[in-house]
């Protein structure tokens, strides 16, 4: 069996649904909702997949500290955590994305399962050292926001321990498309966006604070969730190879063209606005992330990635539907 951490949440979901697609129905759900699941938007997930059993974050965490898992399993595939990039308390975030992923860890090695993790493409700060994936590099990188650093420790840890060559983390860079209705705030700006063109025929973005880029020209790698859901099943299938990757697009692209990506396939003229950033965001703000790609396919991985347009577009046909 497959355990999926966070499978009600964004990545989560998709990796289940990418699972089934390939046969797979023998997993275990384990998220933060009640055991009646409600009729929350991240319930709506979950009725996206195919599933064995549906476990409650808190009863699973007890049972792998106890060590009463009494499933066979093949895999944890670890999504579950505090997204928030403003999350200011710490001992959530320590106990909930670092510790958590620890435990974990160490379980499936004590139990010779298979272990793959989200890190964070926010480990790199405002990339002063690169976005280059070399673990020999993890403890220079400086995150700019508590959430990063949760994710940065996670990381040293597995170097420290020497656990590169026994597990797999992943850096995401900026994740969009379905599945991520529920995550309000933390929703990509392509949701956020669509919504916005939907009432206003109209997007509002940030204005740049820095001579060297134009409002709207700052750049993100924005990266289809179905192609991040590919690449956790492709290491699942690939138990040899393991470390720390980046998951990206490969290639930056500015906000002002997401814009004209939703504006075009929504059939609508161009109409940006752009807006004053938050105090509180303008010190920790990144204007440019890009995933560099070498050390995937170097592994083996070939498939190619989502082109911008080609995403949105798929995007829009699914949120049509809701």
């Amino acid at each position: 069996m497959i355990i999926i951490t966070g499978a009600a949440g964004f990545i989560g979901s998709e990796i289940a649904v990418a699972l089934n697609e390939k046969g797979r129905k023998d997993l275990i759900l384990v998220d933060e909702l009640e055991d009646d699941l409600g009729n929350c938007l991240k319930s709506k997930n979950l009725n996206r997949i195919n599933y064995q059993q549906y476990e409650h974050k808190t009863s699973f965490i007890n049972r792998i500290k106890k060590n009463q898992i009494t499933e066979k399993i093949e895999a944890i595939i670890h999504m579950g955590a505090c997204s928030s990039t403003r999350e200011r308390n710490w001992n959530f975030l320590k106990e909930n994305n670092t510790e958590y992923s620890q435990i974990l860890a160490s379980w499936c090695l004590e139990h010779d399962a298979r272990y793959i993790y989200a890190s964070s493409a926010a480990t790199y700060g405002e990339g002063e050292n690169g976005f280059e994936d070399n673990e020999n590099k993890i403890e220079t990188l400086v995150p700019i926001n508590l959430y990063a650093k949760s994710k940065q420790l996670m990381d040293i840890w597995v170097k420290e321990n020497g656990y590169l060559d026994k597990m797999v983390g992943l850096k995401f860079f900026n994740v969009y498309g379905p599945g991520e209705c529920h995550k309000e705030d933390m929703r990509s700006v392509a949701r956020k966006a669509y919504i916005e063109i939907k009432k206003s025929q109209k997007i509002s973005l940030f204005k740049s604070y820095r001579p060297d880029y134009k409002d709207g020209d700052q750049k993100r790698d924005f990266v289809y969730v179905k192609d991040c859901a590919a690449i956790v099943l492709w290491f699942l299938e690939h138990p040899q190879i393991n470390g720390i990757y980046n998951v990206g697009a490969g290639k930056a692209r500015s906000w002002n063209a997401m814009a004209h990506a939703l504006f075009d396939h929504m059939d609508l003229p161009r109409h940006i606005d752009y807006v004053d950033m938050p105090e509180d965001l303008r010190t920790q703000y990144q204007y440019f992330t890009e995933a560099p790609m070498g050390k995937v396919k170097a592994a083996g991985y070939k498939t190619p990635m989502t082109e911008l347009e080609e995403g949105i577009k798929d995007y829009i046909g699914y949120l049509n539907k809701l």
